[in-house]
């Protein structure tokens, strides 16, 4: 707690940056030691705040080891696992280096229980191997069953992206590992359990190798969310993500950004973040869904948001898809389009294989179109290795009334809102500049941009975005 009332502290108009120092060698004994930290928001397996060092200026390194193995096994197993007092579980924490908590009492009579390992990649993996080691013997031991599966936890956000398009991602893991893998649907969700069970079949080494990819996918997936999300509490200051119900509960929520917490905002000398318009796409059988019955949906979403959202008529009577406003603040658009981006998930407007990726259009003055690209497209491609969304800036527009023309955003939440944000700030610059008189044009980047990312994909700007 004290870390993070003193990060970003202003003392004398400079903001603090604090870190701490874990004693590497009390909490690694029989891994019950150090729980606390191990719990405790903002920091890693081992105690220490996660983020790169105060001095170095280094962004805050990928949280690798902070979303737990979860695994799923028979209520049957879990008296071999843990061991007479315990010394089975300790065994294995020992050896692995880990931290492993068995939930017992959830779910009192359920046929399984879950178990949570907290350590690296390795560490996890090494503890996972043991476990289903100790599952198979009983299972021989006692001839309660001919075959142990191995059961994986993973919070459905992350689901989308193993499974890959068209299942790509699932059949690879499959074939290279020799194993059968399905995953629970959609339906078995609920707001209190927001995992899904992903169910390996095989040899003890095969659904070990199958462990490794799975959790790999999972981790990558869970680092690019918590990169996008510290981004958007940087931009939003005040932003209460964990109150959005967007991530999984188990795992280690990062720390506000240091300075995040006083009173500093990027919108400058704008005072108040200024109303903003988004405009969204969904299919046009999802109408119905936002709306809900007599409406209700859509206003409880609309208050919940702090937003107005209105849905555009149908431009032809056999539209696909149909238009969303949404006008608010950013907070409120985060808001807004999470819960938009979740009702599709929902209610199954997007197959168990796909991941919902929508498109939003910003309108922007035409003459800033060239500062959203860039020279020679630099400014565009950064933002969209950034971000790892889609950002189309149409070449043949025709400027509305207003004199403004559209960036086109396609990508799944977090993208698409890091983008959104990005392209906002760009904005914003163009706005002080004109203040200060400054020349427009496509010159060079506003202050600031090139230090979101380095370059590590191309990106089209024409009238279709590149397919990844």
């Amino acid at each position: 707690i004290a870390i993070q009332k003193l990060n970003g502290y202003q003392l004398e108009s400079n903001a603090l940056r604090v870190s701490y120092i874990p004693d590497e060698t009390s909490d690694m004994e029989g891994g019950q030691r150090g729980t606390e930290n191990s719990r405790r928001p903002g920091y890693g397996p081992r105690g220490g705040l996660r983020g790169g060092s105060p001095s170095s200026g280094m962004p805050p390194k990928p949280p690798h080891a902070d979303i737990p193995l979860r695994l799923l096994v028979p209520t049957q197993y879990v008296g071999a696992i843990i061991g007479k007092e315990g010394a089975t579980i300790r065994n294995i924490t020992k050896q692995t280096q880990s931290k492993i908590d068995v939930h017992r009492k959830e779910n009192a009579g359920a046929a399984e229980k879950p178990i949570s390992i907290h350590s690296t990649p390795e560490g996890c993996s090494a503890a996972c191997r043991m476990i289903l080691e100790i599952m198979h013997q009983e299972a021989k031991d006692t001839k309660t069953a001919d075959e142990v599966p191995l059961k994986v936890l993973a919070h459905n956000n992350f689901v989308g992206r193993l499974i890959g398009k068209e299942g790509r991602n699932l059949k690879k893991v499959e074939q290279d590992t020799d194993t059968k893998i399905t995953i629970s649907p959609l339906q078995d969700l609920t707001l209190y359990n927001p995992e899904r069970t992903i169910t390996v079949k095989g040899s003890i080494e095969a659904c070990c190798k199958a462990e490794v990819e799975i959790m790999k996918k999972v981790r990558e997936a869970y680092e690019n969310d918590i990169a996008a999300m510290n981004q958007q509490t940087h931009l939003i200051p005040g932003l209460n993500l964990g109150a959005l119900g967007l991530f999984p509960p188990s795992s280690n929520m990062p720390p506000p950004p240091p300075g995040n917490a006083v009173g500093g905002t990027p919108y400058g000398s704008f005072g108040a973040p200024e109303q903003e318009t988004v405009h969204v796409y969904i299919p046009a059988q999802a109408v119905g869904a936002i709306i809900g019955k007599k409406g209700q949906h859509i206003k409880q979403l609309s208050r919940f948001a702090g937003a107005s959202i209105k849905i555009a008529p149908a431009e032809t009577p056999d539209s696909k898809m149909r238009m969303v406003i949404v006008t608010g603040p950013p907070e409120a658009q985060f808001k807004a389009q999470g819960r938009i981006y979740g009702k599709l998930k929902e209610e199954n407007f997007f197959g168990p294989k796909e991941e919902v990726k929508l498109e939003t259009h910003i309108k922007m003055a035409a003459a800033a179109a060239g500062r959203v690209i860039g020279k020679g497209g630099k400014t565009v491609n950064e933002l969209q290795n950034l971000t790892a969304a889609e950002v189309v800036v149409p070449r043949e527009q025709t400027p509305d009334e207003n004199d403004q023309v559209i960036v086109k955003i396609n990508g799944h939440f977090y993208a698409s809102q890091l983008a959104q944000r990005k392209i906002r700030d760009i904005l914003t610059q163009v706005k002080m500049s004109q203040k200060g008189g400054m020349g427009m044009g496509p010159g060079p980047h506003p202050q600031g941009f090139t230090e979101m990312g380095s370059p590590t994909q191309g990106l089209t700007q024409d009238h279709q975005p590149r397919r990844k």
